[in-house]
């Protein structure tokens, strides 16, 4: 997995020309079967991926916390989630809640979320590859192919599928 991901941001800046006018074309003209096509590779690629050999998306990037997340993990803290906010999260340049810091202050060294069953919203959805309307989040795909294998990989199947 070591190689894989030092080789993935060479992969996905090499294919992202060819991936942006990719998506370019899917936006303007969506298949019927899109949805159902995404869904499918999704699955297919998380049968044979398995998240914990990587976390690699928990080790460079940050999810976006929103107030329901901040809520939810700051009952599990026993915290007020205004405290939750002062200690773990910091307000971007967008005005969004996200983490202080990478890698993830609840990521384990065995790369197992500490609080998994309460994790955000935005970490539970990554890499966004199964969502309806897929075709609306390219800018957001473009990013995660140069952070998740498994959403470089379906990318690539998914431009071999939709001519």
């Amino acid at each position: 997995m070591e190689e894989v991901l030092r080789e993935l941001p060479k992969k996905a800046s090499e294919k992202h020309n060819e991936n942006k006018k990719f998506f370019a074309k899917l936006r303007k003209k969506p298949p019927k079967n899109l949805d159902y096509t995404m869904q499918e590779l999704h699955e297919a690629e998380f049968k044979r991926t398995d998240c914990l050999t990587c976390a690699n998306c928990c080790k460079t990037t940050g999810p976006l916390f929103t107030n329901a997340d901040v809520e939810r993990i700051s009952k599990l803290f026993r915290m007020k989630a205004q405290k939750f906010i002062e200690t773990y999260l910091r307000v971007d340049e967008e005005n969004d809640y996200v983490l202080q810091q990478t890698p993830c202050t609840f990521l384990g060294a065995d790369n197992y979320c500490s609080i998994y069953d309460v994790r955000p919203k935005a970490c539970r959805e990554f890499p966004h590859t199964d969502r309806k309307k897929f075709q609306q989040i390219s800018n957001l795909t473009l990013k995660n192919v140069a952070i998740c294998p498994a959403a470089f990989n379906i990318v690539e199947e998914m431009k071999r599928r939709i001519k």
